[in-house]
């Protein structure tokens, strides 16, 4: 089964929770499996900084899900959770946000979905806890635990888990 992983990340209301449930409607365990989660960080804004900070996390996941239909399971989770990309700025404030950053070791450029992610190299939000979980996976010819080591991530912090975080 192909393995992707994938980076959650929101800013508005009870961050943790709605990304404990993001997880939990996303890996359904039969067409997403979940195979790792990295630990919540806390992290600046990117694009707009006039906001809060946001709760970030990555998983490794195994699934039956061709890259597209992945990429409308993770719509329809942020839908379900009350996100409308439509009435969102850029970078802006969301409430939750999931992205697939790569899928096994395929390149894609379609309207809608770039794999690997082109912006992943250079954001600390996603390579920190990336690291964690996938730190020997390989893009563009580099692992992911050297390009974490070489981002800027100053700012980004490693949060304690939540008493809910030990049942997961």
């Amino acid at each position: 089964m192909p393995n992707a992983l994938i980076g959650l990340g929101g800013n508005i209301g009870d961050v943790r929770a709605v990304l404990d449930e993001a997880v939990r409607r996303f890996c359904d365990g039969a067409a997403v499996r979940l195979v790792a989660r990295s630990a919540d960080y806390q992290t600046p804004p990117w694009g707009v900084l006039d906001q809060p900070d946001f709760v970030n996390l990555c998983l490794r996941v195994e699934t039956a899900l061709s890259p597209q239909a992945l990429l409308e399971r993770a719509l329809s989770v942020e839908a379900s959770l009350g996100r409308n990309r439509a009435a969102e700025q850029r970078w802006g404030p969301r409430v939750v946000d999931i992205d697939i950053l790569a899928y096994d070791g395929l390149s894609l450029d379609e309207p809608g979905l770039s794999l690997p992610h082109p912006r992943l190299r250079a954001r600390a939000f996603v390579l920190v806890p990336l690291a964690e979980i996938a730190p020997d996976w390989w893009i563009g010819g580099e692992s992911v635990g050297a390009l974490a080591a070489r981002v800027d991530s100053a700012g980004v912090r490693k949060l304690p888990p939540r008493p809910a975080d030990s049942a997961r």
